[in-house]
């Protein structure tokens, strides 16, 4: 039997535990090591869910406790299973495991990806910030407008008591009260079941996806952190953002989709220069020059404009995207120079605890705010930066409504943007063939 630990963040690892090792008598899992989301280690992954051959649960332990773990648990393998990171990072884990005596896997699609008796669009990107969600409503919009039953499957979010996220179904808001759900979490099922869409989450992908089976006429997988799917996909339709050209080539898994999609969609190109778009479609041509290119903007709209017009503004942006998405600034900070803001503030002097220890841990951040709310505590951090900052209104470019969990003192613009192509392919197009495809199999 081979001991193993598996490197994550509350998400791949926990479906590559499930599908791969839970029932193998051949490993043993000793130990999850977790990263790039807050409070996440220090738990344990429940015997509920681990299995019989695991009666006390496994722990979950801080990822830089990795050399002691691998000698006190003598371990074989370590197996990295998170997202969005650079393939230096991927191999700095890989160095760290060898050099303490380890081997080093990385699990792919066929030893993970489950396969469904449905059709699946998935929607993954090459990195996190590249408008996957709006891309994800607009697939959900066209199989609706064709007629077709949709049931969206989110990328696992499980932050909170495990034994209670096995399998989650979210159809209202009221749902998003009934599992306690983050500002993380909200940002994604909130747009969703404001069109009427089912969104199901969890921990054990295989039971999400039969339940997702029994009421859907396809499934559409709303893919998150740049992870690949879970599920086989149909058609696999991935997100790059020519903001941040080369990305694409140099990050993991997002080159892994860039090289298995059907579709790429290059979003953002009515605010990217276009010679950065140009060097993304090359990288798409020479890489996989069998896939579909599908140019895209991202329109914003922004509610209450008039409220930005001249005022020392606090602009908030979606957590993740600016954190390890490593982006400067999003479509909130967008809105506020076209819409006249006088001065962008700079939150960094009045952040508090949880959302100073943020901006500390990405210092490529100023004159935004990251809407961190992996749980109450980091919620309760983020009211609190945001009277300090003093500001006389603020602009809300997350894809949830934070007035629903934060009480402004002052006036609110909140940014909305959802996907527009541009040129004659359409992904209209593709799935109505795709799905024929699939129908005469």
């Amino acid at each position: 039997m081979r001991r193993v630990i598996i490197l994550g963040a509350a998400g791949r690892d926990f479906h590559n535990f499930n599908v791969v090792f839970r029932d193998n008598p051949h490993y043993e899992v000793v130990a999850f090591t977790a990263t790039q989301i807050p409070d996440i280690e220090g738990r344990r992954y429940p015997p509920e869910l681990a299995g019989p051959r695991y009666p006390d649960g496994i722990p979950i332990e801080p990822e830089a406790k990795l050399e002691e773990l691998i000698q006190e648990h003598d371990v074989d393998v370590c197996v990295f299973a998170y997202s969005d990171v650079s393939h230096q990072h991927v191999m700095e884990r890989a160095s760290r495991a060898m050099a303490a005596g380890a081997s080093f896997w990385l699990l792919g699609p066929k030893a993970t990806m489950l396969e469904s008796e449905k059709p699946v669009i998935s929607i993954t990107a090459v990195r996190t910030g590249c408008g996957k969600s709006p891309t994800t409503r607009r697939v959900t919009d066209i199989l609706k407008e064709l007629g077709h039953k949709v049931v969206v499957v989110r990328h696992p979010m499980p932050y909170g008591d495990l034994t209670k996220q096995v399998v989650q179904r979210f159809a209202s808001f009221d749902d998003l009260d009934k599992y306690d759900c983050t500002i993380e979490e909200r940002e994604e099922y909130e747009p969703h079941i404001r069109r009427g869409n089912v969104v199901y989450a969890g921990v054990d992908y295989e039971k999400i996806l039969r339940a997702a089976e029994r009421e859907a006429d396809v499934i559409v997988w709303d893919g998150g952190n740049n992870d690949f799917p879970f599920f086989k996909p149909d058609l696999a339709v991935v997100v790059a953002d020519p903001h941040r050209p080369g990305h694409e080539l140099t990050y993991f898994p997002g080159f892994v989709n860039l090289l298995m999609a059907d579709v790429v969609v290059i979003n953002k190109v009515d605010t990217a220069d276009p010679k950065n778009v140009a060097i993304v479609k090359e990288n798409v041509k020479r890489h996989n020059p069998r896939a579909v290119v599908i140019e895209a903007a991202s329109p914003i709209t922004v509610e209450n404009p008039e409220v930005i017009e001249g005022k020392r503004v606090l602009v908030i942006e979606d957590g993740p995207t600016l954190t390890h998405g490593e982006m400067a600034y999003g479509a909130g900070v967008l809105a506020a120079r076209k819409y006249g803001a006088r001065e962008l503030i700079d939150p960094r002097p009045f952040a508090v605890d949880s959302i100073k220890e943020t901006f500390e841990q990405y210092p490529h951040l100023k004159d935004v705010l990251p809407a961190m709310g992996y749980g109450e505590e980091q919620i309760r951090d983020l009211e609190e930066t945001i009277r300090r900052s003093n500001a006389e209104a603020v602009v809300i470019a997350t894809p949830v409504d934070l007035t629903r969990l934060i009480e402004f003192k002052v006036p609110t613009a909140r940014v909305v943007y959802e996907l527009e192509e541009r040129g004659p392919v359409t992904l209209e197009a593709v799935i109505r063939e795709r799905l024929k495809l699939k129908a005469r199999a």
